[in-house]
């Protein structure tokens, strides 16, 4: 399958207009005590507070906006460890489009709820992400849906990173944007968006250790696969996606790897330093963070908080961790 044409900054601009309708900003605050944490300005771009608890649904209320009749009537199909498919969902359900979310088992059960609560269709199949993502296509020929690909869509790149337009228009002086990564529709959406503003702001993005897959081929700048060993179901993707990917190669300036440790942190720090509920993958900018602090002193920092949608046992994880 061919990759589809990148996404442009006017493509961003289009969509912030298209989404603004059905989702109004999200804060970006200041935190004092993240600062004396990281040595350095730090604001937190808190995506946790969208109607879905993440990021996503900016892309998704974008692609179901620019569909036709025609493509809405057949309905869509697609693969999801939880907020992919609560954005499709979401937005599936403000413009009546069936929504099919295929996702693992044993998927968060807090995300499965949310999906079927704004109406779409969830199908169970496979240990991880790449085996739903590919029970996907049989689905698409048995019933007929348009097949969405979470990763290697324009409109949805474009949908997300309307999330870092928004950091630089209430914070036009940042200089360093982190962002976790899954398949990399966000990342590659904060690298478009920022360094079509201001190519010096600095963008640096962070995956599980666990799950390397993007890291090795924005690495190797070649297609690579990994293992999937970490508990953060928002990064716990095993191929790349190269539609971002193509836009990684292009303007990323940094990749940062944590381990599991590092987020279960990272979890508790969001709550006891900025009193917010973050998702071990909405966590990963601040784990990244504090890996990288020596290079973030001074420096005027926002950390995208991309999602809070954290399962009770999840969190118990969290708060137990001692160091």
């Amino acid at each position: 399958m061919s990759t589809p044409a990148l996404p442009t900054f006017t493509d961003i601009l289009r969509a912030q207009k298209t989404i603004r309708p059905y989702l109004p900003p999200t804060p970006l605050h200041h935190y004092p005590m993240l600062d004396s944490l990281l040595g350095a300005e730090v604001y937190v771009k808190h995506e946790n507070y969208q109607p879905i608890g993440a990021f996503k649904v900016r892309g998704g209320v974008n692609f179901m906006a620019h569909m036709s009749t025609a493509e809405r009537q057949r309905g869509v199909v697609t693969a999801s460890t939880g907020n992919h498919g609560q954005s499709i969902a979401y937005a599936a359900q403000l413009f009546g489009v069936r929504a099919v979310i295929v996702a693992p088992e044993g998927a968060n059960p807090v995300k499965v709820e949310a999906m079927r609560s704004y109406g779409a269709e969830v199908v169970f199949h496979g240990a991880d992400f790449e085996a739903s993502k590919r029970h996907c296509l049989t689905l698409q020929a048995e019933q007929g849906l348009r097949f969405l690909s979470s990763g290697d869509e324009p409109l949805l790149v474009a949908g997300v990173a309307t999330h870092t337009l928004e950091i630089i228009e209430a914070l036009p002086d940042v200089e360093v944007i982190i962002v976790p990564i899954g398949g990399g529709s966000g990342a590659a959406g904060a690298c478009l968006a920022a360094k079509s503003i201001n190519p010096a702001i600095q963008v640096i993005t962070v995956q599980a250790s666990g799950a390397p897959a993007a890291y090795l081929t924005w690495q190797a700048r070649a297609w690579r696969t990994a293992e999937i060993h970490t508990f953060a179901g928002g990064l716990a993707t095993g191929e790349p996606f190269m539609l971002p990917q193509q836009l990684l190669w292009q303007y990323l300036d940094d990749f940062v790897l944590v381990d599991d440790q590092a987020l279960k942190v990272a979890v508790r720090l969001f709550l006891e330093k900025a009193k917010t509920l973050a998702e071990p993958a909405g966590a990963a900018s601040l784990a990244a963070a504090l890996q990288v602090r020596d290079k973030l002193q001074g420096k005027k920092v926002a950390l995208i908080l991309s999602g809070g949608n954290i399962s009770p046992t999840e969190l118990r994880q969290c708060l137990d961790t001692t160091t």
